[in-house]
């Protein structure tokens, strides 16, 4: 393997910076870090210890977030079913049925219901 004397000056210098005990044993790893990175395999072995704890802290703040918010949600969404239930008198059927177009629905449009679509739905329309 033939370096440019620069680059030979440049591994002298980091190899004492990386407390490499030899100049082979940097080149060696300097060889594997860029082949990795190349790959794109194993990403999280060449990023920085300070920068993965950083990302993985905000990746589980972010997940303690959605979770707590979906639970309120479910609460409200609980309420709400409690105060329809309450008021309207639904036979098994309907309901059932109402069930299974409202999860037709949910599927055909991933979730993007709204209330007009559900009033239009209840006043016959399509």
């Amino acid at each position: 393997m033939r370096i440019s004397p620069e680059t030979q000056q440049l591994v002298k210098e980091m190899c004492l910076r990386d407390n490499c005990r030899t100049q082979n044993e940097f080149i060696e790893k300097a060889i594997r870090f860029y082949t990795g990175y190349i790959s794109g395999q194993e990403a999280t072995a060449y990023l920085p210890p300070a920068l993965a704890s950083v990302l993985c802290g905000t990746v589980q703040d972010t997940e303690n977030r959605i979770c707590r918010l979906l639970f309120k949600l479910a609460v409200e969404q609980d309420m709400v079913m409690n105060v329809l239930a309450a008021g309207m008198e639904l036979p098994n059927e309907q309901f059932h049925a109402l069930r299974g177009q409202c999860v037709q629905d949910v599927k055909k449009t991933s979730g993007s219901i709204s209330l007009d679509d559900a009033v239009r739905y209840q006043r016959g329309g399509l």
